[in-house]
């Protein structure tokens, strides 16, 4: 089986979980046997095409054009993309069995190949542009929440990450019950070993200090400014204790801004962007993990503080609440509520006990339902569906070459409604 994946981000290239999803999972595919092919955007620095880990990366090299917005951006990219995927199949004579968009920033790209070469698609939607904003207020949000429509209408099979995105989609785009399956993300844990020595802790606080941590994008729905918030109060009785937030994006300035107002600016560290191996150290050193989301799909950033038994607390939103039980392995909130943050907060802080035993029993759950191999599996029984539907198809037929005469006519008179004298 031969699989094109489009993605617009591959590591090292990472604007957030996108990036790592797709690498974790192309590679368990190949561990299956399985041929991944990797289309996404480059640099002048990387490789344009290399095999990591078994799977074969294409990379572009964005054309210095510029752009209007974000939108016409990314439909470069499209162009681009398409063109690195267009050489690709030739070279394999047409040969590849399934593409599969990740995200409404590939579209284009798919749908273009799909019909060009009579191949099925499957798309992954991440996240909604909907869900994003807490709806649509914009021509650019309205743009980017039609296509990730017209993704889920041309797709054969649509994968969402919880059962909370199956309900969002089927909802905002009129899925059919039987197109959109479930398939969770997951962690490899050899991708998060760390360093946890007193001299690494050292550099972000004082020995008798507590860290609480984030990290993930910089923008309003991670729920960032709930945990700034909640800071005042957790000084009250606990005011030796150190909040890390890790991440870039947009809303930064806004939270360094509302840092100073409530005067907790100097217990607050923001990193900036880290690289994985700080990711995994700051996980490792932390004594609470917080993601205190208004939105969130999946929530893939609290596994990995799951599978580095960092005590976790998290909102009571998508994919959070399906996979985090609050006082079994780990504790949820309410989304937006500051005062039970807090709450939450220092009750582990001052029960450290307790929470290294909600860490631990969390921990066994992510190592046993939450395996990249599992998910390879799950990912590829629906390959495997849809090129058996696919083969009984009269779709299929479009793309064998037909030497038979009287082949020849009935594939012209089914498809375009022509007899052949």
């Amino acid at each position: 089986m031969r699989i094109l994946m489009l993605s617009w981000e591959y590591p090292p290239v990472s604007h957030g979980g996108l990036a790592r999803h797709v690498q974790d999972l192309s590679e368990a595919l190949v561990r299956k046997g399985i041929e991944v092919f990797v289309v996404t955007q480059g640099s002048a620095e990387l490789p344009a095409d290399e095999i990591i880990n078994g799977v074969r990366v294409l990379r572009t090299i964005p054309v210095a054009v510029t752009a209007n917005n974000f939108v016409e951006d990314i439909l470069q990219l499209n162009f681009q993309l398409l063109e690195r995927a267009l050489v690709l199949f030739r070279e394999l004579d047409n040969n590849l069995d399934i593409i599969h968009g990740h995200d409404w920033l590939v579209f284009w790209a798919s749908k273009v190949l799909k019909h060009s070469f009579t191949t099925p698609l499957i798309y992954t939607i991440h996240a909604t542009e909907f869900g994003r904003n807490q709806g649509i207020y914009n021509d650019m949000q309205r743009y980017i929440n039609d296509l990730e429509w017209y993704a889920s209408f041309e797709a054969w099979k649509l994968i969402v990450c919880s059962q909370y995105m199956n309900n969002e989609v089927r909802n905002l785009f009129q899925v059919p019950e039987d197109k959109a399956v479930v398939i969770g993300n997951g962690v490899n844990e050899e991708n998060y070993r760390g360093d946890s020595s007193p001299a690494y802790r050292d550099f972000y606080a004082s020995p008798d200090e507590d860290i609480v941590f984030y990290v993930g994008r910089i923008v309003r729905e991670k729920g960032i400014q709930v945990l700034i918030q909640a800071i005042p109060e957790i000084l009250k009785t606990n005011p030796k204790t150190k909040f890390v937030i890790a991440g870039k994006g947009p809303y930064l300035d806004n939270l360094r801004s509302l840092a100073e107002y409530l005067g907790v600016a100097e217990r607050v560290y923001f990193t900036g962007f880290i690289s994985d191996r700080e990711r995994n150290n700051l996980y490792r050193i932390a004594d609470v993990a917080v993601f205190p989301s208004l939105y969130e799909p999946f929530g893939i950033v609290a596994l990995e503080a799951m599978v580095t038994r960092t005590p976790v607390i998290v909102s009571e939103v998508g994919g959070l609440a399906e996979f985090v039980r609050d006082g079994e392995n780990g504790l949820t909130v309410k989304p937006n509520d500051p005062q039970q943050l807090a709450e939450k907060i220092r009750f582990l802080l001052n029960n450290k006990e307790r929470a290294r035993e909600m860490a631990s029993r969390a921990y066994e759950i992510v190592k046993r339902d939450f395996t990249w191999d599992e998910i390879a599996n799950k990912t590829l029984a629906v390959y495997e569906e849809v090129i058996a539907e696919y083969r009984k198809s009269g779709w299929s037929r479009k793309k064998k070459v037909i030497e038979r005469r009287e082949d020849r006519e009935e594939f012209i008179h089914r498809y375009a409604g022509i007899t052949v004298k």
